[in-house]
Order: C-alpha cells, then structure tokens, then sequence
C-alpha cells in the first residue's frame, strides 16, 4: 500500500462499481455490508476492515459492528460503544477522517490488548454519511505493519465509504417501506374480516377485533392469519 499504482486504482474502481451494484440489488443488509467490507480489504490490502453502524435510541447513539471480514473470535464479537469514546465515537461525531499510525499509542483507541493479540499497527476510520452530512457509520482499516496512509488513499477509501452509505440508507429504506407495506396489508385484511365479522355475527367493531384478537392468542396464530382465514371462509 505504499504507493498507488494504475492497477490499485482499476481495483478501486472494480470495488466501487460492486458496491454501486449492491445499492439496486434486493439483497438483505447482512449481506450488503459483508460485501462493502470484503470489497474495500481486497481492494485496499489492508488486513481487516469493520464496519460500524449508529444505533439510535431514545437515550442516546450508539456505534455497533455490523461487520468484518476478520475472523477471530475477539474481533468478531457484539461490540459496542459510545459516540464519546473510541476512534470511531471520535470519527462518527466529527464526520471526518481519522489516521492512527500505531493504535498502540493512540490515546482514542480502547481495545489495546485486542491489538496486541491480533497484531494491528495502523489504521483509517471514515465516515458513511449520506444527504446533509448525516453520519450513519463507520468504516475502519487496519494493518498489521506500520503505514501511513496517504491522502489518495484517504480520499480512495472514503468514496467507498460513500458509496457504501448510500447502498446501506437504501436498504434500509427498502426494508423500512416493506415493513410498513405489510404493516397496511394487515390492517386491510384485518378490518375487512372485522366487517365481515359485524354482518355475519351482529357484532359492534371492538367486539369483532376483540374476536379476532381471542383467536390469535387461542390458536397461537397470528391476527393477520386469523383474519385471512375469515375472508377466505366468507368468500366459499
């Protein structure tokens, strides 16, 4: 990685668009952000890239990995943290670059013995953000030997963490407009059995959601089940 050659910046651009591919696919988010992190390793040569995604809770944001195409079970594991701590609290809240070039002696970097263990020396965070300059992640690369790393590839890498963010705000939004398009199919479904329910059986509107609700529980189906099964008896 010391130097940036043609045929570093074809694999980039091979990185990029395979990414850029992600963001009209219909995979699900798992897979999108496997792919940004096994794209941006290989292309970049570093020896592990992370992900972090923003958690947003009624108390406050939090950073979780979200992904890695490292393997050791240290790395790997549930990590949290806040966006007051850490290099990538530091690089999420003030939405620019980070450069450590020995994580050892970076007073930001809170997982030192993990370090030691694995052997990382240097890296990079950048931010995911999207529209307005909204953070929404973070993407780490670590090296096992000391490096430093240029601003090419600052820049390089940070595209590709635009690219990604943009592929992860779509699924995302994807995911969201599904839930809610399936949340409205049930309230159709369940009203429709609920007016079938008030004719058939003379019951008031609570009385036939609460029908509905008692066969739910009995049966251990769920409500827009139940309320299918009563549209499709009335219909034979």
């Amino acid at each position: 990685m010391d130097k940036i050659s043609e045929e570093t910046y074809d694999k980039y651009i091979k990185g990029i668009t395979e990414i850029s591919k992600a963001i009209t696919s219909d995979q699900y988010l798992e897979d999108i952000l496997k792919l940004i992190v096994m794209v941006t390793a290989k292309v970049t040569g570093v020896d592990i890239c992370s992900l972090w995604l923003i958690e947003e809770s009624e108390k406050d944001k939090k950073a979780r990995l979200k992904a890695t195409q490292a393997i050791d079970p240290d790395y790997v594991k549930d990590r949290v943290l806040n966006l007051n701590e850490g290099v990538v609290g530091y690089v999420a809240s003030t939405n620019r670059p980070l450069k450590v070039e020995n994580v050892l002696k970076e007073p930001r970097f809170k997982e030192k013995e993990m370090a030691k263990k694995l052997g990382l020396v240097s890296m990079l965070g950048v931010p995911l953000h999207i529209k307005e300059n909204k953070v929404i992640g973070v993407l780490d690369c670590f090296t096992i030997e000391p490096h430093e790393f240029s601003e090419t590839e600052v820049s390089l890498i940070t595209t590709v963490a635009n690219q990604a963010a943009v592929a992860i705000e779509n699924t995302q939004l994807m995911v969201r407009t599904k839930i809610i398009e399936e949340e409205l199919e049930k309230r159709k479904m369940i009203d429709r059995a609920k007016e079938i329910l008030m004719t058939k059986k003379g019951l008031s509107a609570e009385k036939a959601f609460r029908w509905i609700q008692k066969k739910s529980m009995d049966t251990r189906k769920s409500m827009k089940e139940i309320a299918e099964a009563v549209i499709i008896f009335q219909d034979i």
